[in-house]
């Protein structure tokens, strides 16, 4: 008889239980403990956050922007707030003059969700109304099913180490082992360990609302290439009380650390400059709310992949919000994941798996946004020109426009 007390031999098949520790309770740990808890049956899933158990997440006023594919897995779990999301039906990119002067070529991109055949590129939304649904989702799970899944609120992880046997001990003020650990709790660049791949852009992003007159298409977004850097508007849901002749749009501002042409301003010259850098298509800028900034980089590992242990989303990648791209990934890595470990034979063959299978998205994105990002620190003549060149030849083209739609929508496949 075999000894019940031994470590079970993950080389073979996963149909036995595997005790699986996700640490992070952001939107990409909750959808992965939830993903989890519903398509892998042998999944006995712990989830560790530091955040109190008491703690109202639903009033984080962060904003995040989802691709359509994300809207898709959340919609899946049916976690999707419907009625709180603004949907992103079309995308303006344009370059900031002077560019292209004189020429009858516009250095400007278009993307419309009617083009590509979808009702929506994406959609806009607060952090706390992404992550509320999702956490009472897992508690729910928790409730029904508490030898399966387990939520640690209130304790923070403070060690991952492999054991010999493969599995991982996890120090969460006491010592406990899994089969797995994933990590996908991420945090902001300037507050990570530096990873593998990590270079700092020398950037800040300020965030925080604006307020435009109702003249741009409904749901349509701006992303505004500038000498300093790009500046993008992301439509907001309205909000009772708002003016009929206005809309709002969360701001992502990027401009040198070094030479922060908006740290020193007040309100209103920050809208007096902000409304200089604009495209006329988004409307007159009427209020600009209070700022916020953090700084700007690139941390990536080499490999999502260490023995049992898997980093997803920022705990991954941590990406310039050039192409707001950065949840979509994890989210997509969380998927990836589970559906891995659903069918594979053995956990060491899922790992793989996951591996090879995420590397195409990643990589694409990670270099993508890293190269526009270190482009606006380039100070080579013609730069301006040849990015709005290439934007103008975006929307010349539509089968690769449609392209590019397609892998910001879905990720590349």
């Amino acid at each position: 008889m075999p000894n019940e007390t031994a470590p079970l031999d993950r080389s073979l098949p996963v149909t036995a239980p595997v005790r699986l520790a996700v640490v992070g309770a952001g939107p990409v740990g909750l959808t992965l403990a939830l993903f989890a808890a519903r398509l892998w049956p042998a999944a006995e899933v712990t989830l560790f956050d530091a955040r109190p158990a008491g703690q109202d997440v639903s009033r984080d006023p962060r904003t995040l922007a989802l691709s359509l594919g994300s809207v898709q897995l959340l919609q899946r779990l049916d976690v999707w707030p419907a009625e709180q999301a603004q949907a992103i039906t079309q995308v303006h990119v344009s370059q900031a003059p002077p560019t292209l002067t004189g020429l009858p070529i516009k250095p400007e991109l278009i993307i419309n969700a009617l083009d590509e055949a979808v009702p929506q590129l994406g959609a806009v939304l607060r952090y706390g109304q992404v992550v509320a649904p999702l956490q009472r989702a897992w508690e729910a799970e928790c409730a029904a099913a508490p030898a399966r899944c387990r939520f640690r609120l209130g304790t923070p992880v403070s060690a991952l180490k492999p054991l010999p046997d493969k599995r991982v001990e996890i120090d969460a003020g006491i010592a406990e082992v899994f089969d797995l650990a994933v990590v996908a709790e991420g945090g902001v660049f300037s507050d990570q360990a530096r990873k593998s791949l990590a270079h700092d852009y020398e950037q800040t992003a300020w965030v925080g609302n604006v307020q435009l007159d109702n003249s741009a298409a409904p749901g349509m977004a701006f992303e505004r290439f500038t000498r300093h850097g790009p500046v993008a508007l992301l439509p907001l849901k309205a909000e009772p009380g708002d003016a009929p002749s206005r809309r709002r749009a969360a701001l992502v501002w990027c401009v040198p650390r070094d030479d922060d042409p908006v740290a020193p301003l007040n309100d209103h010259q920050r809208m007096t400059v902000l409304a200089t850098l604009l495209p006329a298509a988004a409307g007159t800028l009427r209020e600009v709310g209070p700022l916020k900034s953090f700084a700007l980089g690139l941390n990536a590992e080499r490999t999502l992949v260490d023995g049992r242990q898997v980093r997803i989303g920022n705990a991954a990648q941590t990406l310039h919000p050039v192409a707001g791209q950065g949840l979509n990934l994890g989210l997509r890595d969380a998927f990836t994941l589970v559906q891995a470990l659903r069918d594979a034979k053995s956990l060491d063959s899922a790992l793989r798996r996951v591996e090879w299978s995420r590397a195409p998205d990643r990589w694409s994105m990670i270099a993508a946004t890293d190269f526009l990002a270190r482009s606006f620190t380039w100070k080579l003549p013609g730069l301006a020109a040849a990015r709005g060149l290439g934007i103008a030849a975006l929307q010349a083209l539509p089968p690769v426009k449609s392209a590019l739609a397609r892998q910001m929508m879905f990720g590349r496949r």
